[in-house]
């Protein structure tokens, strides 16, 4: 469709003069006016060259809301002459698919191909996903799909073989600008705003085209006496409401961004991932768990007060909910952001895991064994065990390790916090049971 105002094919008599919302005026007409997708729509790039060769792969879009992916999709149907089938994942099921494929089959034959686009496709359950599949093989459909949701997780294996996934980038501030001044060229006057109210509205969008442009039409709506400036635009209309979903990729995806800013001491941006998961509605209980895993995974012994901030902070949210409790979460955050970092813990238990695994079920020493009986006596259990408080540094230096094994060192504290004063203590235990290696020692 033009830019400006030319209907849909097929529209009804009155359609050119009905009004028509801004975003829907402003639809590209080319695959060239796309914004902020030029990584696959450039003449250069895997989308461009498949308009250039009018040669259309079957392909998933993946990316947010109000990047352009339905809007490409009729652009590619346009720029390959192919008939365009929209359907929503959410409003149809298998035999609505039926019909589509019928009717796909009965153009081919006329010499016509099908695009049809799937929106939501993430919608569709497994054996509805399935039903694409021979259709797309013997070429009856050229399918695209559009999620927001990642197609590794919600996609069948077999679909995505026959697929080319494109990831849409979320709209910069130079797409926004761009379309903004689009807007303005289709209205012929300006934006009411100041430089810091426009900044501040392209801020609002959060990176949503279409939810800029409907902003955009409100604004020029408005009879207002001079420029808003961010603050007077803030009361004015509505900031949209961040993309987050906690059953879904960005509950993870912010999870991860949040731990590994931890684990980089990087404090500023780990309460900035903090609250960014509060304010889509998050649990808190669920972060603060998380936290207590980091207190022990990436935080450990080198202070050993880490685990006990987490779990501290964990008992005050309990106690008083939100907003209060999260302050303590958040004094949490700052801790473990700012805390000595060591995995020593976590590498040594994977490694005594690995250990154990690769040793079986073989016996402990039997002079570390108790003898409750006197056959068990009789076989030596017990027999020749030191009792280390009675040895000198209360350190016997005797093996406790099974006899077949050879002793392993597991774990390995950091020059960091509190592990370096645990490390010196092993560094002299291991100096007095090379002195005493007679004594049982492995």
């Amino acid at each position: 469709m033009a830019r400006g105002g030319t209907p849909p094919a097929g529209g009804g008599l009155f359609d050119a003069v009905a009004p028509r919302p801004l975003a829907d005026r402003l639809r590209p007409g080319s695959v060239a006016e796309v914004v902020g997708q030029e990584h696959l729509l450039a003449p250069d790039k895997p989308i461009g060259r498949m308009v250039a060769a009018r040669r259309l792969a079957s392909m998933i879009l993946w990316g947010p809301p109000g990047c352009g992916k339905t809007t490409i999709a009729r652009l590619l149907a346009d720029q390959t002459d192919m008939h365009f089938e929209p359907l929503s994942a959410i409003f149809s099921g298998v035999a609505d698919l039926r019909k589509v494929f019928d009717a796909a089959r009965a153009r081919r034959a006329a010499g016509r191909g099908t695009l049809l686009f799937v929106d939501e496709i993430h919608r569709f359950n497994r054996s509805q996903q399935d039903a694409f599949l021979p259709h797309v093989e013997d070429g009856t459909i050229t399918l695209i799909g559009a999620t927001t949701e990642n197609p590794s997780f919600e996609l069948n294996a077999a679909l995505l073989s026959r697929c080319q996934v494109f990831v849409l980038n979320r709209l910069g501030e130079p797409a926004l600008e761009s379309l903004l001044q689009r807007a303005e060229t289709e209205e012929g006057r300006s934006l009411p705003l100041t430089d810091d109210g426009r900044n501040a509205l392209k801020a609002m969008a959060d990176g949503d085209g279409r939810f800029l442009l409907n902003l955009a039409e409100e604004l020029f709506l408005l009879q207002v006496p001079e420029p808003l400036d961010a603050a007077a635009l803030a009361g004015t209309i509505q900031r949209r409401a961040p993309v987050y979903d906690k059953a879904q990729e960005s509950h993870y995806n912010l999870i991860s961004a949040l731990h590994k800013s931890l684990r980089g001491s990087d404090v500023d941006a780990a309460l900035y991932w903090f609250a960014r998961m509060l304010s889509g509605v998050e649990d808190p209980l669920y972060i603060v768990r998380r936290l207590v895993r980091f207190a022990s995974e990436d935080i450990g012994l080198s202070d050993p007060a880490a685990l006990t901030q987490a779990l501290a902070a964990w008992d005050a949210y309990e106690r008083l909910g939100s907003p209060e409790g999260e302050l303590a979460i958040v004094q949490a955050v700052i801790y473990l952001a700012t805390a000595p970092k060591s995995n020593a813990a976590y590498v040594a238990y994977k490694a005594a895991r690995r250990a154990a695994q690769e040793t079986g079920s073989l016996m402990p020493p039997k002079h570390i064994l108790n003898a409750p009986t006197r056959l068990m006596k009789d076989i030596g259990y017990g027999r020749g065990y030191a009792y280390d408080h009675d040895s000198p540094e209360a350190f016997s230096g005797q093996n406790y390790f099974p006899d077949e094994m050879a002793r392993q060192e597991l774990y390995r504290p950091v020059d960091r916090g509190f592990e370096r004063e645990i490390r010196k203590r092993l560094d002299y235990w291991a100096k007095l049971r090379a002195q005493r290696s007679g004594g049982g020692g492995g």
